[in-house]
Protein backbone atom coordinates (compact mmCIF):
# COMPACT_ATOMS: atom_id res chain seq x y z
CA UNK A 1 0.00 0.00 0.00
CA UNK A 2 2.79 2.31 0.83
CA UNK A 3 4.51 1.85 -2.54
CA UNK A 4 1.36 3.42 -4.39
CA UNK A 5 1.33 6.70 -2.25
CA UNK A 6 4.95 7.17 -2.24
CA UNK A 7 4.64 7.36 -6.41
CA UNK A 8 1.77 9.92 -5.58
CA UNK A 9 3.52 12.21 -4.06
CA UNK A 10 6.58 12.00 -6.40
CA UNK A 11 4.01 12.84 -9.50
CA UNK A 12 2.98 15.92 -7.10
CA UNK A 13 6.88 16.89 -6.78
CA UNK A 14 7.18 16.76 -10.32
CA UNK A 15 4.00 19.30 -11.04
CA UNK A 16 4.83 21.40 -8.27
CA UNK A 17 8.60 21.61 -9.80
CA UNK A 18 7.18 22.23 -13.46
CA UNK A 19 5.04 25.07 -11.83
CA UNK A 20 7.64 26.65 -10.18
CA UNK A 21 9.78 26.42 -13.78
CA UNK A 22 6.86 28.17 -16.02
CA UNK A 23 6.25 30.68 -13.02
CA UNK A 24 10.09 31.36 -13.36
CA UNK A 25 10.28 31.48 -17.20
CA UNK A 26 7.19 33.60 -17.34
CA UNK A 27 8.81 36.28 -14.76
CA UNK A 28 12.23 35.78 -16.62
CA UNK A 29 10.75 37.27 -19.89
CA UNK A 30 8.52 40.12 -18.05
CA UNK A 31 11.52 41.17 -16.62
CA UNK A 32 13.56 41.07 -19.38
CA UNK A 33 10.83 42.58 -21.60
CA UNK A 34 10.62 45.76 -18.39
CA UNK A 35 14.36 46.06 -18.67
CA UNK A 36 14.48 46.72 -22.49
CA UNK A 37 11.27 49.31 -22.62
CA UNK A 38 12.84 51.25 -19.85
CA UNK A 39 16.32 51.58 -21.64
CA UNK A 40 14.41 52.38 -24.68
CA UNK A 41 12.63 54.95 -22.84
CA UNK A 42 15.85 56.46 -21.51
CA UNK A 43 17.18 56.65 -24.76
CA UNK A 44 14.50 58.26 -26.37
CA UNK A 45 14.63 60.73 -23.47
CA UNK A 46 18.33 61.52 -24.08
CA UNK A 47 17.88 61.80 -27.55
CA UNK A 48 14.48 64.59 -27.17
CA UNK A 49 17.00 66.26 -24.38
CA UNK A 50 18.89 67.01 -27.04
CA UNK A 51 16.13 67.57 -29.61
CA UNK A 52 13.52 69.71 -27.55
CA UNK A 53 13.12 71.84 -24.58
CA UNK A 54 10.13 72.20 -21.71
CA UNK A 55 7.34 73.39 -22.66
CA UNK A 56 7.59 76.53 -20.20
CA UNK A 57 11.59 76.49 -20.93
CA UNK A 58 10.68 78.93 -23.31
CA UNK A 59 9.64 81.84 -23.54
CA UNK A 60 7.03 80.20 -26.18
CA UNK A 61 5.37 77.38 -23.95
CA UNK A 62 5.93 80.62 -21.20
CA UNK A 63 3.18 82.17 -22.93
CA UNK A 64 1.47 79.31 -23.71
CA UNK A 65 0.85 78.40 -20.30
CA UNK A 66 -0.36 81.84 -19.79
CA UNK A 67 -4.54 82.19 -20.71
CA UNK A 68 -5.58 84.67 -22.41
CA UNK A 69 -7.64 86.44 -20.06
CA UNK A 70 -4.77 86.11 -17.14
CA UNK A 71 -2.66 87.69 -19.82
CA UNK A 72 -5.16 90.39 -20.80
CA UNK A 73 -5.33 91.13 -16.96
CA UNK A 74 -1.67 91.42 -16.46
CA UNK A 75 -1.17 93.67 -19.66
CA UNK A 76 -4.09 96.05 -18.45
CA UNK A 77 -2.17 96.58 -14.85
CA UNK A 78 0.20 98.63 -17.23
CA UNK A 79 -2.09 99.63 -19.81
CA UNK A 80 -5.16 100.99 -19.00
CA UNK A 81 -6.42 100.64 -23.24
CA UNK A 82 -6.82 96.75 -22.46
CA UNK A 83 -9.56 97.53 -19.38
CA UNK A 84 -12.35 98.53 -21.82
CA UNK A 85 -12.30 95.13 -23.60
CA UNK A 86 -12.18 93.14 -20.60
CA UNK A 87 -14.35 92.13 -18.10
CA UNK A 88 -13.42 92.39 -14.88
CA UNK A 89 -11.93 90.47 -12.02
CA UNK A 90 -10.38 87.44 -14.82
CA UNK A 91 -7.63 86.62 -12.40
CA UNK A 92 -8.60 83.71 -9.61
CA UNK A 93 -6.89 81.05 -7.81
CA UNK A 94 -7.98 78.08 -9.83
CA UNK A 95 -5.95 80.02 -12.94
CA UNK A 96 -3.01 81.11 -10.80
CA UNK A 97 -2.50 77.51 -9.02
CA UNK A 98 -3.06 76.23 -13.15
CA UNK A 99 -0.06 78.48 -14.12
CA UNK A 100 1.87 77.68 -11.29
CA UNK A 101 1.69 73.86 -11.73
CA UNK A 102 2.26 74.41 -15.07
CA UNK A 103 5.08 76.59 -14.51
CA UNK A 104 7.10 74.61 -11.80
CA UNK A 105 5.82 70.97 -12.85
CA UNK A 106 5.44 71.40 -16.91
CA UNK A 107 2.48 69.48 -16.34
CA UNK A 108 -0.87 70.82 -17.69
CA UNK A 109 -4.04 70.45 -15.59
CA UNK A 110 -6.26 70.66 -18.81
CA UNK A 111 -4.22 68.38 -20.57
CA UNK A 112 -3.82 65.03 -18.85
CA UNK A 113 -1.53 63.94 -20.81
CA UNK A 114 1.14 66.04 -19.88
CA UNK A 115 0.89 64.07 -16.64
CA UNK A 116 3.57 60.85 -18.50
CA UNK A 117 4.78 63.08 -21.79
CA UNK A 118 7.84 63.68 -19.55
CA UNK A 119 8.45 60.08 -19.87
CA UNK A 120 7.44 59.25 -22.85
CA UNK A 121 9.64 60.40 -25.85
CA UNK A 122 7.82 62.48 -28.60
CA UNK A 123 4.56 63.59 -26.68
CA UNK A 124 5.76 66.57 -25.38
CA UNK A 125 6.79 68.23 -28.56
CA UNK A 126 4.16 69.92 -30.62
CA UNK A 127 4.38 67.78 -33.88
CA UNK A 128 2.09 68.20 -35.99
CA UNK A 129 -0.82 65.26 -36.39
CA UNK A 130 -2.98 64.49 -39.48
CA UNK A 131 -6.81 64.68 -38.79
CA UNK A 132 -7.64 65.16 -42.37
CA UNK A 133 -5.58 64.15 -45.53
CA UNK A 134 -6.08 66.05 -49.15
CA UNK A 135 -4.81 64.68 -51.97
CA UNK A 136 -1.40 65.84 -51.62
CA UNK A 137 1.30 64.59 -49.98
CA UNK A 138 0.97 63.93 -46.19
CA UNK A 139 4.27 66.02 -45.34
CA UNK A 140 3.63 68.01 -42.13
CA UNK A 141 3.54 71.62 -41.68
CA UNK A 142 6.92 73.41 -40.51
CA UNK A 143 6.89 76.02 -38.12
CA UNK A 144 8.32 79.32 -38.58
CA UNK A 145 11.34 80.33 -36.98
CA UNK A 146 11.16 83.34 -34.91
CA UNK A 147 11.89 86.16 -37.11
CA UNK A 148 15.03 88.47 -35.67
CA UNK A 149 13.06 92.53 -35.70
CA UNK A 150 15.73 95.33 -36.25
CA UNK A 151 15.65 97.49 -33.29
CA UNK A 152 15.14 101.11 -35.52
CA UNK A 153 11.99 99.51 -36.40
CA UNK A 154 10.74 99.53 -33.06
CA UNK A 155 9.13 102.67 -32.44
CA UNK A 156 9.57 104.74 -29.28
CA UNK A 157 6.64 105.42 -27.18
CA UNK A 158 3.80 107.93 -28.46
CA UNK A 159 5.74 108.21 -31.97
CA UNK A 160 2.84 107.71 -34.92
CA UNK A 161 3.87 104.26 -36.80
CA UNK A 162 3.42 105.01 -40.55
CA UNK A 163 1.36 102.13 -42.61
CA UNK A 164 4.02 99.64 -44.45
CA UNK A 165 2.56 100.37 -48.52
CA UNK A 166 -0.55 98.21 -49.19
CA UNK A 167 0.42 98.16 -53.26
CA UNK A 168 1.63 94.01 -53.79
CA UNK A 169 3.92 93.59 -57.03
CA UNK A 170 2.37 94.25 -60.33
CA UNK A 171 0.79 90.91 -61.23
CA UNK A 172 -2.11 92.62 -63.77
CA UNK A 173 -0.60 90.61 -66.52
CA UNK A 174 -1.39 87.21 -64.84
CA UNK A 175 -3.93 87.84 -62.29
CA UNK A 176 -7.44 86.38 -63.16
CA UNK A 177 -10.18 88.78 -63.78
CA UNK A 178 -12.34 89.23 -60.93
CA UNK A 179 -15.89 87.90 -60.44
CA UNK A 180 -18.82 90.29 -61.71
CA UNK A 181 -19.21 92.88 -58.66
CA UNK A 182 -22.41 92.56 -56.34
CA UNK A 183 -23.99 94.65 -54.32
CA UNK A 184 -21.67 95.90 -51.52
CA UNK A 185 -22.24 93.86 -48.54
CA UNK A 186 -24.66 95.09 -45.83
CA UNK A 187 -22.82 93.32 -43.00
CA UNK A 188 -19.12 92.72 -42.28
CA UNK A 189 -19.30 88.94 -41.30
CA UNK A 190 -15.58 87.82 -41.93
CA UNK A 191 -12.40 88.85 -40.49
CA UNK A 192 -9.20 88.02 -41.83
CA UNK A 193 -5.87 88.66 -39.62
CA UNK A 194 -2.40 87.63 -40.00
CA UNK A 195 -0.17 86.95 -36.38
CA UNK A 196 2.56 85.90 -38.39
CA UNK A 197 1.83 89.43 -40.49
CA UNK A 198 5.49 89.41 -42.09
CA UNK A 199 5.92 85.64 -43.59
CA UNK A 200 6.99 86.55 -47.00
CA UNK A 201 8.45 84.43 -50.04
CA UNK A 202 12.03 84.06 -51.54
CA UNK A 203 10.80 84.96 -55.18
CA UNK A 204 9.52 87.86 -54.23
CA UNK A 205 12.82 88.97 -52.11
CA UNK A 206 16.10 90.38 -53.17
CA UNK A 207 18.02 87.48 -54.69
CA UNK A 208 20.25 86.07 -52.02
CA UNK A 209 17.32 86.90 -48.96
CA UNK A 210 18.32 84.04 -46.10
CA UNK A 211 15.43 85.50 -44.02
CA UNK A 212 11.91 84.71 -46.26
CA UNK A 213 9.99 87.84 -44.07
CA UNK A 214 9.32 91.27 -45.07
CA UNK A 215 7.81 94.52 -43.44
CA UNK A 216 6.34 95.24 -47.34
CA UNK A 217 5.75 91.94 -49.23
CA UNK A 218 4.27 89.77 -47.20
CA UNK A 219 1.25 87.87 -46.57
CA UNK A 220 -0.73 90.41 -45.32
CA UNK A 221 -1.28 90.72 -49.29
CA UNK A 222 -3.02 87.66 -49.65
CA UNK A 223 -5.44 88.61 -47.15
CA UNK A 224 -5.87 91.83 -48.31
CA UNK A 225 -6.76 89.83 -51.98
CA UNK A 226 -8.77 87.08 -50.06
CA UNK A 227 -10.85 90.50 -48.62
CA UNK A 228 -11.20 92.09 -52.18
CA UNK A 229 -12.78 88.89 -53.24
CA UNK A 230 -15.26 88.11 -50.48
CA UNK A 231 -16.65 91.67 -51.06
CA UNK A 232 -16.70 90.86 -54.84
CA UNK A 233 -19.37 88.09 -54.02
CA UNK A 234 -21.51 89.92 -51.75
CA UNK A 235 -19.48 88.81 -48.73
CA UNK A 236 -18.44 91.75 -45.99
CA UNK A 237 -14.77 90.80 -45.02
CA UNK A 238 -12.70 93.39 -42.57
CA UNK A 239 -8.42 92.62 -43.13
CA UNK A 240 -6.38 93.49 -40.28
CA UNK A 241 -2.84 94.53 -41.88
CA UNK A 242 -1.24 95.50 -37.80
CA UNK A 243 2.75 94.75 -37.86
CA UNK A 244 3.07 93.68 -34.45
CA UNK A 245 6.60 94.34 -34.49
CA UNK A 246 6.21 98.15 -34.96
CA UNK A 247 3.05 98.98 -33.30
CA UNK A 248 3.92 97.12 -30.24
CA UNK A 249 5.41 98.11 -27.51
CA UNK A 250 7.58 96.15 -25.63
CA UNK A 251 7.07 93.44 -28.97
CA UNK A 252 8.03 89.46 -28.87
CA UNK A 253 7.51 87.05 -31.40
CA UNK A 254 6.42 84.35 -29.04
CA UNK A 255 3.35 86.43 -27.93
CA UNK A 256 2.31 87.30 -31.25
CA UNK A 257 -0.84 85.32 -30.72
CA UNK A 258 -1.59 86.84 -27.66
CA UNK A 259 -1.55 90.12 -29.95
CA UNK A 260 -3.57 88.39 -32.48
CA UNK A 261 -5.97 87.79 -29.83
CA UNK A 262 -6.64 91.51 -28.83
CA UNK A 263 -6.50 92.30 -32.75
CA UNK A 264 -10.06 90.01 -32.65
CA UNK A 265 -11.48 90.82 -29.55
CA UNK A 266 -11.38 94.68 -30.92
CA UNK A 267 -12.80 93.63 -34.29
CA UNK A 268 -15.75 92.04 -32.32
CA UNK A 269 -15.98 94.67 -30.34
CA UNK A 270 -16.34 97.19 -33.04
CA UNK A 271 -18.66 94.88 -34.79
CA UNK A 272 -20.91 92.31 -33.39
CA UNK A 273 -21.66 91.11 -36.93
CA UNK A 274 -17.92 89.05 -37.21
CA UNK A 275 -18.24 85.53 -37.39
CA UNK A 276 -15.96 83.98 -39.54
CA UNK A 277 -12.26 84.28 -38.33
CA UNK A 278 -9.17 83.47 -40.69
CA UNK A 279 -5.61 83.58 -39.75
CA UNK A 280 -3.41 83.35 -43.04
CA UNK A 281 0.08 81.95 -42.83
CA UNK A 282 2.61 80.64 -44.91
CA UNK A 283 4.10 77.50 -44.40
CA UNK A 284 7.98 77.29 -43.94
CA UNK A 285 8.16 74.33 -46.31
CA UNK A 286 10.22 74.44 -49.90
CA UNK A 287 8.26 74.30 -52.99
CA UNK A 288 8.00 70.59 -53.85
CA UNK A 289 5.73 69.97 -50.59
CA UNK A 290 3.63 73.08 -51.05
CA UNK A 291 2.60 73.75 -54.90
CA UNK A 292 0.26 72.01 -57.13
CA UNK A 293 -0.28 72.05 -60.66
CA UNK A 294 -4.14 72.02 -61.44
CA UNK A 295 -5.63 72.65 -65.29
CA UNK A 296 -1.78 73.58 -66.49
CA UNK A 297 -1.65 76.29 -63.36
CA UNK A 298 0.94 75.96 -60.71
CA UNK A 299 -1.04 77.09 -57.08
CA UNK A 300 0.05 77.76 -53.57
CA UNK A 301 -1.11 74.44 -51.58
CA UNK A 302 -3.04 75.08 -48.49
CA UNK A 303 -4.30 73.46 -45.33
CA UNK A 304 -5.66 74.18 -42.39
CA UNK A 305 -4.30 73.86 -38.35
CA UNK A 306 -6.89 73.30 -35.56
CA UNK A 307 -5.65 74.31 -32.13
CA UNK A 308 -6.74 71.44 -29.99
CA UNK A 309 -6.03 73.41 -26.61
CA UNK A 310 -9.52 74.69 -27.68
CA UNK A 311 -12.00 72.47 -25.77
CA UNK A 312 -14.30 73.60 -28.74
CA UNK A 313 -11.69 72.16 -31.59
CA UNK A 314 -14.32 69.71 -33.13
CA UNK A 315 -16.55 72.71 -34.33
CA UNK A 316 -13.10 74.34 -36.14
CA UNK A 317 -12.35 71.02 -37.66
CA UNK A 318 -16.15 70.38 -38.89
CA UNK A 319 -16.08 74.46 -40.27
CA UNK A 320 -12.20 74.01 -41.68
CA UNK A 321 -13.18 70.18 -43.06
CA UNK A 322 -15.98 71.72 -45.45
CA UNK A 323 -13.41 74.44 -47.30
CA UNK A 324 -11.50 71.23 -47.60
CA UNK A 325 -13.44 69.06 -48.81
CA UNK A 326 -14.83 71.81 -51.42
CA UNK A 327 -11.72 72.60 -52.54
CA UNK A 328 -10.50 69.35 -53.50
CA UNK A 329 -13.85 68.99 -55.29
CA UNK A 330 -12.99 71.69 -57.47
CA UNK A 331 -9.24 71.64 -57.12
CA UNK A 332 -7.82 68.13 -56.99
CA UNK A 333 -4.26 68.84 -54.87
CA UNK A 334 -4.83 71.81 -53.86
CA UNK A 335 -4.85 71.08 -50.08
CA UNK A 336 -2.70 69.09 -47.87
CA UNK A 337 -5.21 68.25 -45.65
CA UNK A 338 -6.62 69.34 -41.86
CA UNK A 339 -3.34 69.18 -39.16
CA UNK A 340 -3.83 68.95 -35.17
CA UNK A 341 -1.66 70.61 -32.61
CA UNK A 342 -2.30 69.91 -29.22
CA UNK A 343 -1.06 72.77 -25.82
CA UNK A 344 1.54 70.08 -24.74
CA UNK A 345 4.15 72.53 -26.21
CA UNK A 346 3.93 75.49 -28.17
CA UNK A 347 0.34 77.95 -28.65
CA UNK A 348 -2.21 74.80 -29.74
CA UNK A 349 -5.07 77.03 -29.11
CA UNK A 350 -4.60 79.78 -32.28
CA UNK A 351 -7.44 81.82 -30.99
CA UNK A 352 -10.24 79.45 -32.21
CA UNK A 353 -11.92 79.27 -29.20
CA UNK A 354 -12.97 82.72 -30.04
CA UNK A 355 -15.40 81.36 -32.58
CA UNK A 356 -16.48 77.92 -34.03
CA UNK A 357 -16.06 79.46 -37.39
CA UNK A 358 -12.71 80.14 -36.79
CA UNK A 359 -9.79 78.56 -39.04
CA UNK A 360 -5.45 78.87 -39.78
CA UNK A 361 -5.13 78.35 -42.70
CA UNK A 362 -1.74 78.11 -44.33
CA UNK A 363 -0.95 79.18 -47.99
CA UNK A 364 1.67 78.08 -49.78
CA UNK A 365 5.60 77.89 -48.81
CA UNK A 366 8.53 80.02 -48.41
CA UNK A 367 9.81 79.05 -52.21
CA UNK A 368 6.02 80.07 -53.78
CA UNK A 369 5.16 83.79 -55.48
CA UNK A 370 2.46 86.12 -54.84
CA UNK A 371 0.73 85.06 -58.08
CA UNK A 372 0.64 81.26 -57.05
CA UNK A 373 -1.02 82.69 -54.06
CA UNK A 374 -3.27 84.78 -55.41
CA UNK A 375 -4.47 82.08 -57.97
CA UNK A 376 -5.20 79.68 -54.42
CA UNK A 377 -7.25 83.17 -53.30
CA UNK A 378 -9.57 82.58 -56.33
CA UNK A 379 -10.46 79.34 -55.41
CA UNK A 380 -10.45 79.88 -51.22
CA UNK A 381 -12.44 82.76 -51.85
CA UNK A 382 -15.14 81.34 -53.89
CA UNK A 383 -15.38 77.92 -51.80
CA UNK A 384 -15.60 80.00 -48.38
CA UNK A 385 -18.51 82.54 -49.97
CA UNK A 386 -20.69 79.64 -50.55
CA UNK A 387 -20.40 78.25 -47.33
CA UNK A 388 -21.35 81.54 -45.89
CA UNK A 389 -23.60 82.20 -48.46
CA UNK A 390 -25.52 79.24 -47.71
CA UNK A 391 -24.99 79.08 -43.32
CA UNK A 392 -26.87 82.87 -44.21
CA UNK A 393 -29.35 81.26 -46.40
CA UNK A 394 -30.10 78.55 -43.45
CA UNK A 395 -30.08 81.38 -40.66
CA UNK A 396 -32.29 83.49 -42.25
CA UNK A 397 -30.05 86.68 -42.22
CA UNK A 398 -29.34 88.79 -45.09
CA UNK A 399 -25.48 89.35 -45.79
CA UNK A 400 -25.76 92.26 -48.52
CA UNK A 401 -28.49 94.97 -49.42
CA UNK A 402 -30.81 95.11 -51.85
CA UNK A 403 -30.58 95.68 -54.95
Amino acid sequence: MRKPVARFDGSRRSERLRQWLVTGRTFAILSLCSMVFFVLLGLGGIVQRHTANSPVSSMKGFAAAVSSSLFAEMISMELPSFESSRPPGTINGIQTAAFLMRLLTDINPQDPRSLIAGELPGMSNDQAFLLRGGSADGVAPKDQTPIPVDPAEIPEPGETVEEPPATPPDTSETSPKPPQAQDKPKRNTVLIYHTHNRESWYPELPEGTKDPSSAEVNITHVGKRLGERLEELGIGATVSKQDYATTIPGYRWELLYKYSMKTIQDAMATNSDITYLFDLHRDSNRRKHTTATIRGETYAQVFFIIGHGNPEWKKNEAFATRIHEALEAEYPGISRGIWGKSSANGNGEYNQSLSPTSALIEIGGVDNTLEESYRTVEALSKVIADIIWEAERVDGKPTQSAS
